[in-house]
């Protein structure tokens, strides 16, 4: 961090000058009468009065700074000091550190502004006519000069800088003006390595923010104190640790200078409105700050086409309360009520109950289809949550107030919990055979509707939909396929807004709507990818700056080598890859022995136990690959066969769907009048027809493995020959698995 000047220097600085490298400099400096109350006043645009903050942070960077800011502090000799490092890093104020903590403290210290100084150097030397007297340095006295940007000096100056680094001597109006000494000490700043100034100073170099990320938490809860205090608040808020975590995961191009400006934006975003006309502010409302007051900027999307912008009319239809009042509690509720009395009441089989058809060979198919096209839209109209949110309602005018959710790691202990959730229903599903049992396939709607319900009643908005509802949570996985995008412009939001209403909710503003928010908890300028948007479009109903876009991108966009994500999501894939094997069991255990002939007959104990082992060999299989590739890359692999994984699970819906939605019309009229039905119009697609289409399916789904595949790993990865093979044996052993028997 600090380097001593090279012995093996230029001649000057092996043998300086009489005084220029004094051993006793810097004391005869602190000793030195402070300039005249002239000098003073001549000098007053430029002094630097204090540092205006120290060192944070406790990491092996901060100490090493913090270490090398007392070595030049106490430098007897007092010698030049160069600090370098990029934009942003506050190197004046370093300096200002090293100043005021010497023994020459009591000195004045001036900063000149190095790209704005001329050739000549006449702000500081003064003029040939006047010989140097009035000037700057003759003001100084024995005080410190600070020059920042050094690397930006004109080069004629450069060198005289550097002679007066070097033996403490300058001249004013160039080599025919008399010899001057100056007796204090000299700091320059540089964005670039400058090798002249190196070799002459005592060189501190200044790591980035990025490299310190250690430091960041410390660094912005310091700050936060430090501000609230100059905005007269008695208790300054916690910052949590969500936003802590966010930002360690941005690499602040613009270093300390970026993050102050971040915080000051954040706080003045939070500060209350005042009381009244010519009131002060009131203290902070809540005792930590919302995450949605701290904006970096998002990463750069490229390919996106405005949908809103094309057809304006799309944008306010979308935007219609009442189209979606109508649809969610006028059509959903009740269609929802409607098909559980039919399992309920009518026939049990799938040949005979339309009920039992519309869920198995609609329903599924039709929103595997849906999540390349539309992401995770289903969850705005999920009738599980339309009910959770009418119970939630109820609850509120029965004067029951459900909690604010826990904002922070709920990710941590949620995700595990919804990937069990998911495999306990898929193997109560083969188990009890719901594929064929109508009133059991109704339990299965109800008891998700109950947790959805629960959730309401417990946490506001959609705790249940966000972090523990399986089939949220394969929305949001496979969301991240989708061709469609929806989120707002962060230079807008951070610059316009102060109600966060598209968040939190509240009255109309503007041309914005009174709404209850967004209902997952999020901000849409805060999405990193789809998998907490439902498309609800409350965020654009409540926005009345217009900076929520809904834009259409390449597919799986949001898989890039970046995503963050909860590590427990991985399970949920190793879950869903599951269905595949438990779904064709047979295939693949049927041969071993104690085997049962069904899952869905004979002793409970071997179904249960051969229906657990099918679904566990996707995760057998992971654990076998834990040797040959790092947890990232297993992690990124598993990402990367997103698009495998749905084209194996809509092949396998396939036959379903195609083979008997159409048939839903005779089969709901047969128990009621079977020669009315079998004159009812019917379609059911040949098993060639079918057999091809899961073809397609399953090329379609390895293309797109394959193309993340290289964006994740990187195209000269050492990985990426055998995750591609991989992928290969997985497309052609899912094909045989859910080919048709």
């Amino acid at each position: 961090m600090v380097e001593q000047p090279s012995p093996a220097a230029d001649g000057p600085l092996a043998d300086p000058p009489a005084g220029a490298l004094d051993p006793n400099r810097a004391q005869v400096a602190a000793e030195a009468p402070l300039p005249s109350a002239e000098s003073f006043r001549r000098l007053a645009p430029h002094l630097v009065v204090r540092a205006r903050r120290g060192i944070v942070g406790t990491s092996r960077y901060a100490t090493r700074l913090r270490e090398a800011v007392r070595q030049a502090s106490e430098d007897g000799q007092a010698r030049p000091v160069l600090i370098s490092g990029e934009p942003g890093l506050e190197k004046d104020n370093l300096a200002a550190l090293i100043h005021f903590g010497s023994p020459a403290r009591r000195q004045l210290m001036v900063r000149l502004d190095g790209a704005l100084l001329r050739e000549d150097g006449a702000e500081l030397f003064g003029s040939a006519s006047s010989d140097g007297a009035g000037s700057l340095l003759e003001s100084l006295g024995s005080g410190a000069l600070l020059i920042d940007k050094i690397d930006q000096v004109p080069a004629p100056l450069q060198q005289s800088l550097l002679s007066l680094a070097r033996t403490g001597q300058w001249r004013a109006g160039g080599p025919g003006g008399s010899l001057h000494q100056f007796p204090g000490r000299v700091f320059f700043t540089s964005e670039v390595a400058v090798p002249e100034v190196d070799r002459l100073c005592l060189s501190i170099r200044v790591p980035a923010l990025r490299v310190r990320r250690q430091d960041l938490g410390e660094w912005v809860r310091y700050s936060v104190r430090m501000r609230s205090r100059a905005l007269g608040w008695q208790q300054p808020p916690q910052v949590p640790e969500a936003v802590i975590q966010r930002l360690q995961s941005y690499d602040f191009p613009g270093n300390l200078q970026e993050l102050e400006e971040l915080l000051n934006r954040a706080l003045q975003q939070a500060r209350p409105a005042p009381a009244g006309q010519g009131a002060k502010a009131a203290g902070p409302e809540l005792a930590q700050l919302p995450e949605e007051v701290f904006w970096t900027p998002a990463r750069q999307q490229r390919f996106r086409f405005d949908l809103w912008r094309w057809k304006p009319g799309l944008r306010e239809w979308l935007r219609n309360p009442l189209v979606w009042k109508v649809v969610l509690f006028g059509l959903v509720s009740w269609l929802f009520v409607l098909v559980n009395l039919w399992l309920w009441l009518g026939p049990q089989d799938r040949a005979h109950n339309g009920g039992l058809t519309l869920f198995w060979a609609w329903w599924w198919p039709l929103i595997l289809l849906s999540y390349p096209l539309v992401g995770r839209l289903w969850c705005a109209v999920c009738p599980f949550m339309v009910w959770g949110e009418i119970s939630q309602r109820l609850a509120r005018l029965l004067g029951w107030t459900p909690a604010e959710w826990p904002r922070g790691s709920s990710d941590d202990w949620a995700a595990p919990l919804l990937a069990a959730g998911f495999a306990a229903i898929l193997l109560w599903e083969s188990v009890c055979d719901l594929e064929n049992t109508a009133w059991m396939s109704s339990c299965l709607l109800l008891l998700i509707t109950a947790g959805a319900v629960i959730g309401s009643l417990r946490f506001e908005k959609r705790f249940w939909c966000r972090y523990l509802c399986p089939v949220g949570g394969m929305n949001g996985l496979f969301a991240k396929l989708s061709i469609l995008e929806l989120r707002a412009q962060v230079g807008t939001c951070s610059g316009s807004c102060s109600t966060y209403g598209c968040f939190k909710g509240g009255p109309a503003h503007g041309e914005g709507l009174a709404t209850a928010g967004c209902p997952l908890g999020t901000h849409p300028a805060h999405l990193s990818n789809n998998r907490n948007c439902v498309l609800c479009m409350s965020c654009a109903q409540a926005c009345p700056h217009r900076s929520v876009q809904l834009s259409l991108r390449p597919p799986a966009a949001d898989l890039q080598r970046d995503l963050d994500a909860p590590e427990a999501e991985a399970g949920l894939i190793l879950v869903l890859a599951g269905d595949l094997t438990l779904h064709h069991w047979q295939r693949l255990l049927g041969a071993l022995p104690l085997a049962p002939s069904s899952l869905s007959e004979g002793p409970l104990l071997p179904r249960l136990a051969f229906g657990a082992l099918a679904l566990a060999l996707p995760s057998l299989g992971f654990l076998l690959m834990r040797p040959w590739f790092t947890p990232q890359r297993l992690r990124r692999i598993l990402y990367a066969l997103l698009p495998l994984l749905w084209g194996l699970l809509l092949a396998r819906y396939l036959p379903l769907g195609m083979a008997e939605a159409g048939t839903v019309l005779p089969v709901s009229f047969a128990p009621i009048h079977a020669a009315f039905a079998a004159q009812l119009p019917s379609w059911s697609a040949d098993g060639h027809v079918i057999g091809f289409c899961q073809s397609v399916a399953v090329l379609v789904g390895l293309a797109g493995a394959l193309v993340l595949l290289r964006r994740l790993l990187r195209a000269g990865s050492s990985a990426l020959p055998a995750a591609s093979l991989l992928a290969l044996a997985l497309a052609a052993g899912g094909r045989w698995l859910v080919a048709l028997p």
